[in-house]
């Protein structure tokens, strides 16, 4: 059994990167996402389907980030929306220099063809492409794409996924017998190899999860949740946790970067952001994250980059819209280096709903 291929020594990026999330089952009614429009009525002689699709207004999303200056998008894994891989393929072949996360699942997918699939994906854009891994599905949700492996065993399969698409990649000849995947003379030759395999992104604060991110992440995204106030025996949950994920990278002699999810909702002043709040709950959908001004949710990210977070994943709907806004807004005050703020203090923090 081959151990895992560590991680270059300084994954850490030196400024902080900021990724927005793309919305793979559609933006509201836009993206044409969900059943197929009515049959035109009989005098109709023109069938051919309208010029604007789903892929198009991912497009625009892709189009919006690039142009602000974001760093790259992320098509997170969603068993009901549009194929992650697919997505993420698109976005980096109409981009120049964005970065795109593909969603993966570690079941839905032999890791030897995921691997396959990503190579091509690195070769046609220069090097663009993330993994982020989704292991802790939902169990009805994991059965319903042909899952059924249960608990830590999810890790353990994950462990290996990891470990064999890297292998094959590094190795043109590569063996691997494990309890989920076996590999035999396997392993890529150039051109496949010569790109540098994706960046993982892995999630997740149980032991399982984050020893897999101790062995084989780069950048370990916390949820919302865990940035909360709230405070334990061992101090703040999100500085104990990244303690605690440092030193379980530094016994495989390993570092990695950390990264937030960041639902945001900002406006010129904390009035005006209130109000689009309070319009969005009256609408049903209360905004969850962080809710203020632009310098107030600047403040309460700089907080966190001040905490050793280095990664931060935006949610900001509707989505082409808040993308310009924040790449206008927002990006330039996080590029003047001020001093950070306690996140508490300077911006309303909603609870997650679940």
């Amino acid at each position: 059994m081959t151990a895992p291929v560590p991680a270059s020594p300084d994954p850490v990026p030196p400024v902080p990167e900021f990724i927005v999330t793309l919305p793979t089952r559609g933006d509201g009614a836009r993206g044409d996402f969900g059943p197929p429009p009515p049959a035109p009525p009989a005098f109709v002689t023109d069938l051919r389907p309208g010029a604007y699709g789903p892929f198009d207004h991912l497009a625009e999303i892709g189009r919006a980030a690039e142009i602000a200056g974001f760093d790259g998008a992320l098509a997170p894994f969603d068993a009901g929306g549009e194929e992650s891989v697919v997505v993420t393929a698109g976005l980096l072949r109409a981009s120049r220099w964005l970065r795109g996360a593909a969603g993966l699942h570690p079941g839905v997918a032999t890791p030897v063809y995921a691997a396959k699939v990503s190579a091509s994906l690195q070769r046609f854009s220069g090097g663009r492409l993330d993994w982020r891994l989704s292991v802790d599905l939902d169990p009805s949700v994991a059965r319903a794409q042909g899952d059924f492996v249960e608990g830590p065993d999810r890790y353990a399969r994950a462990d290996e996924f990891l470990t064999i698409a890297k292998g094959v990649w590094h190795e043109d000849s590569y063996t691997y017998e494990g309890r989920f995947f076996q590999v035999l003379a396997g392993g890529f030759q150039a051109p496949l190899s010569d790109r540098p395999f994706p960046r993982v992104h892995l999630s997740g604060t149980s032991p399982e999860a984050l020893d897999l991110s101790a062995r084989h992440a780069d950048v370990h995204v916390f949820d919302f949740a865990a940035a909360q106030p709230g405070v334990s025996r061992q101090g703040d949950v999100l500085d104990a946790l990244i303690a605690d994920l440092r030193a379980r990278a530094a016994g495989h002699g390993r570092a990695l970067a950390f990264g937030l999810t960041l639902p945001v909702l900002a406006r010129e002043d904390e009035e005006e952001a209130r109000a689009e709040a309070a319009r969005r709950t009256a609408a049903g959908a209360p905004p969850s994250g962080l809710t203020g001004s632009y310098d107030q949710v600047a403040d309460a990210i700089r907080g966190f980059a001040a905490r050793g977070v280095t990664t931060f994943v935006l949610e900001a709907a509707p989505y082409v819209e808040e993308t310009y806004r924040l790449g206008e807004h927002l990006l330039p005050l996080l590029a003047t280096g001020t001093a950070p703020a306690a996140a508490s203090d300077t911006v309303k923090e909603h609870e997650h709903a679940d």
